[in-house]
């Protein structure tokens, strides 16, 4: 048996150095989405975001906010226009992706309450610009009262502590656990970049299976099996798994090692869980094409399963938060228990024992090849390729 895996594996290295299909999609592939996310969002928050200014009053109190506005990390004022359509135009250009208006009498009625309005504009097209503009400009529109209520209390003889008091009732004292430093990268490497990983497996796994047919090698690979199909499958995918459980290792010595994501939970949760996403994927891959033995059909359903995951797993939307179907059908995805253990075991340190469900279903996913054996060796010893 051991003789036959390893004659297998070697016919399968021969296939994958003739094919460049298997270099791109297993090494070349993964190491530029690897280089290129991290390198991304390498400054952890998107800095100096493009602004503009439409100022009517142009007086001291509004150039002050103007000069705070410009002062914040993510925010840079870089135009100022005479009316609110210049800026709509400079919008629609991608130039800016927000302005701010200030209309005339604006510092009068801050200096005798009459609560004038100063309006925002930003585009949520982009929404993490837009997200993160809304803040600013919020924050900004809220200072402006604040600096005119601090003069006013002033000239009455407050000292600084009865102000900040009146001004500040409850100070907010905010401690952002996990990722204090609100970095993007940390976020979104750490689960964007495994999908697409993932999404290699499920992608290389129906194709290497489904070759076999078109080629009209799958006879070759059942009699070298002995017509035993778990060996023909665990054969042709061990130098497929040698090298996509490296480039996951290596992933995850890049961003926990390298750049210093946190990782309290340590590093023996993190070798466990990519040796579980790679076996868990690739078994999905086999499980795929035993239900539907066509390369064309396998493949689609898989890049269907992978991309629509992203969607389902919980790291950009709660999955509690959606409807009750779509959180059940979300079970179904193993980057959705990735992240649940990341995020369980690794990032929060809490013990395993809290994310048993999801070690559960990485090996049930695991297990799913056991079910549709027969009908990959039917498809291998019997099926015609038909394009």
């Amino acid at each position: 048996m051991l003789r036959q895996l390893y004659h297998i594996a070697v016919r399968e290295c021969g296939i994958m150095w003739k094919n460049p299909i298997y270099g791109f999609c297993m090494v070349i592939f993964p190491i530029v989405i690897i280089i290129f996310f991290t390198s991304l969002m390498h400054e952890g928050v998107p800095a100096d975001m493009p602004v503009g200014v439409v100022d009517c009053d142009n007086t001291s109190t509004t150039r002050t906010l103007i000069h705070k506005l410009d002062a914040f990390q993510t925010t840079k004022v870089v135009a100022h226009f005479e009316n609110v359509n210049e800026a709509r135009e400079a919008i629609q250009r991608n130039e800016i992706y927000a302005f701010l208006l200030i209309p005339e009498g604006t510092t009068r009625g801050l200096m005798n309450g009459s609560q004038p309005k100063i309006s925002f504009y930003y585009s949520n097209v982009t929404l993490a610009a837009g997200s993160m503009l809304f803040r600013d400009l919020k924050t900004i529109s809220t200072l402006g009262s604040a600096s005119v209520g601090m003069k006013k209390l002033s000239a009455i003889g407050k000292t600084e502590k009865e102000i900040t008091t009146f001004l500040q009732p409850i100070a907010i004292d905010l401690h952002m656990i996990g990722n204090p430093w609100s970095s993007y990268n940390i976020y979104l490497s750490t689960i964007m970049i495994p999908g697409v990983l993932m999404i290699f497996v499920f992608l290389i796994t129906p194709y290497s299976l489904g070759t076999e047919l078109k080629f009209k090698r799958s006879r070759q690979l059942m009699a070298m099996a002995s017509n035993h199909t778990w060996i023909a499958v665990v054969g042709k995918l061990i130098p497929q798994f040698l090298i996509f459980i490296s480039i996951f290792f290596g992933f995850e010595l890049y961003i926990y090692h390298y750049l210093g994501f946190p990782h309290p939970g340590g590093f023996v949760p993190i070798f466990i869980l990519g040796l579980l996403s790679v076996l868990s994927a690739q078994a999905f891959g086999v499980f795929v094409f035993g239900l539907m033995p066509s390369l064309r059909m396998s493949m689609s359903v898989c890049s269907l399963w992978a991309m629509v995951s992203f969607s389902a797993c919980g790291a950009t939307y709660p999955v509690f938060a959606m409807d009750s179907m779509i959180e059940a059908i979300a079970q179904l995805f193993p980057l959705r228990h990735y992240y649940m253990i990341y995020q369980i075991c690794i990032l929060n340190d809490f013990p395993a024992s809290d994310a048993w469900f999801n070690f559960m279903a990485l090996g049930i996913f695991i297990a799913l090849p056991v079910f549709i054996l027969h009908n990959i060796k039917k498809a291998m010893l019997l099926y015609v390729y038909i394009p």
